[in-house]
């Protein structure tokens, strides 16, 4: 089995992964959370969003935020921008990088932005080509690549019909997401295989979430196929309101260990990840999802 010899990590905990949280997370912490994650050596951050705080009240402070980190040369900082407003809001703030989204499931679409597939991808077209001309690079997040929690499973066609689109629109990296954490192996390489038709295998990332304990399993298979980037979330932060009980996205520090056991190189400190992660599940008043960082933190008590 032939695998990369390295992989790049997308740190989404900052983002995706605080987004749900219910209660209020001091703008100081997220920017002492975002420091520790680059200190760490995650080069890649998904910081914050830019979307009304009438929706997502966690992400009020994202201009804060933004101008509250010590930028590092080597890192490049992206934001998420659900619409032409809040890519104007962003661009005040000078991410590197916006982050447009889509669906495979029309259900999911229409539930929860109100429109189709292809009218959403429409509503981004102009946000892409204001990004592209300021110089910014475009990820594109498909979201319920293999399950839907409304329609069930997505079929691979949907995938590339997606793909499809965002590649006519411009974006640049598309992620292919198992949002509810249903996915298996097999089915993600389905999914990824789809997302081939229109994209490059360097410009497809996985993100997977834990919901049945398949992450990892999922992560591996991806690997197999020569995906060499990945999106993760320290300390396992974040859920999924769509699927009850769901862990969330998989955590930093468990991608990490496995792939350090394979000898695929990530760049990343572990010891300073599992104290980043001990750090904001602290704020948070709780102990970290990641079964790695258990695992660290139990060895370095005894």
């Amino acid at each position: 089995m032939r695998l990369p010899h390295k992989v790049k990590l997308v740190e989404v905990g900052a983002r995706d992964g605080l987004q749900n949280e219910t209660q209020p997370v001091a703008t100081a912490d997220k920017i002492a959370l975002i420091h520790r994650l680059q200190s760490a050596g995650l080069r890649e951050i998904e910081v914050t969003s830019f979307v009304s705080p009438k929706w997502v009240p966690q992400m009020a402070d994202n201009a804060q935020v933004m101008a509250g980190i010590e930028r590092r040369p080597d890192v490049r900082y992206s934001v998420l921008t659900p619409n032409f407003q809040g890519f104007e809001a962003a661009l005040v703030c000078r991410p590197d990088e916006i982050v447009v989204f889509g669906a495979a499931s029309e259900a999911f679409s229409r539930k929860n932005i109100n429109c189709s597939i292809a009218e959403s991808l429409e509503r981004f077209a102009p946000v892409v080509r204001a990004a592209l001309d300021a110089g910014l690079t475009v990820r594109g997040a498909m979201s319920c690549t293999v399950g839907c929690p409304y329609e069930g499973d997505i079929a691979p066609q949907r995938v590339a019909y997606l793909a499809g689109l965002m590649k006519d629109i411009g974006v640049q990296h598309v992620g292919v997401a198992d949002t509810i954490g249903v996915g298996t192996p097999r089915k993600v390489q389905a999914a990824i295989e789809a997302a081939l038709k229109h994209y490059a295998v360097d410009d497809i990332s996985g993100h997977f979430h834990d919901t049945y304990g398949q992450a990892l399993a999922n992560t591996l298979a991806s690997l197999e196929m020569g995906i060499w980037q990945f999106d993760t979330s320290v300390a396992g932060l974040g859920g999924c309101p769509y699927a009850k009980g769901a862990t969330g996205n998989v955590a930093t520090e468990d991608v990490v260990y496995m792939l350090h056991g394979m000898g695929v190189e990530t760049g990343i400190d572990l010891d300073k990840l599992v104290d980043a992660g001990v750090y904001i599940s602290q704020v948070l008043g709780r102990t970290t999802q990641s079964r790695v960082a258990r695992a660290i933190l139990a060895k370095r008590a005894s």
